[in-house]
């Protein structure tokens, strides 16, 4: 937390550094060890996803073969997360998976890479309720940037649509860019044209509070409530 408030300060006194935090997309690397958590956490991890493209040691994939719940391995990963200072990340994870941490945890949790169920029905978006229940818990969701989950409306206007859509269903504060600039999915812009979206925003009427903290200070909330 104090690398992270020492970024901010320099930031906003005039550096053009960029931060970043490690983190694994699906917890295949743990291996169904506890222990190698500990490898994890020191070599800088902070942000755990538990699953990715297949189910896996701790629970249900979203595209695995059934909504399948965590695991005990996956509880004690949960537990063991919660206690340090980690960020779960619930993208790709199956929706019993997601209400399974929820139930478990008092902690905020992220959505990393999305889209709003409502917005764009296909089943790699969560339904509403469940992100309003993740927001309810003070999470914030990421959206994404790609073709499926946005519905192929993947111009800054068209994200901009989302993200207006997605205020409206879990409000302001819990709403996140998520792009999912990674290399493996089409983008209709890049980083060094975020201006457009947020000039997207500004005429899709979202106020500058809410641009700001869309763009930033929402995520940066969860990660000030759980780094330690």
């Amino acid at each position: 937390r104090a690398e992270l408030e020492a970024h901010l300060d320099a930031r906003a006194s005039g550096s053009k550094a960029v931060g970043a935090l490690l983190g694994i997309e699906g917890a295949h690397p743990l291996e169904g060890n506890l222990g190698n958590l500990d490898r994890l956490e020191a070599a800088g991890h902070r942000i755990i996803g538990l699953q990715h493209f297949f189910d896996n040691e701790l629970g249900g994939s979203l595209h695995g073969e059934g909504n399948h719940g965590l695991t005990e391995f996956g509880r004690e990963v949960v537990a063991e997360a919660a206690t340090r200072g980690m960020v779960i990340d619930l993208a790709h994870s199956s929706p019993q998976v997601a209400r399974d941490v929820l139930d478990m945890t008092d902690i905020p949790v992220i959505v990393s890479h999305t889209g709003l169920h409502g917005h764009c029905p296909v089943k790699r978006n969560f339904t509403d309720d469940l992100m309003r229940d993740i927001a309810a818990r003070d999470g914030v969701i990421g959206l994404g940037y790609w073709a499926e989950v946005s519905c192929d409306d993947m111009t800054p206007a068209g994200i901009a649509r989302m993200v207006v859509a997605a205020i409206d269903t879990v409000g302001a504060a819990h709403v996140s860019l998520g792009s999912d600039f990674d290399g493996s999915v089409e983008t209709a812009f890049d980083t060094s044209e975020l201006p457009a979206l947020t000039h997207a925003l500004l005429e899709a009427g979202v106020s500058r509070d809410d641009i700001a903290a869309v763009m930033g200070d929402n995520m940066v909330r969860v990660l000030r409530a759980r780094l330690k």
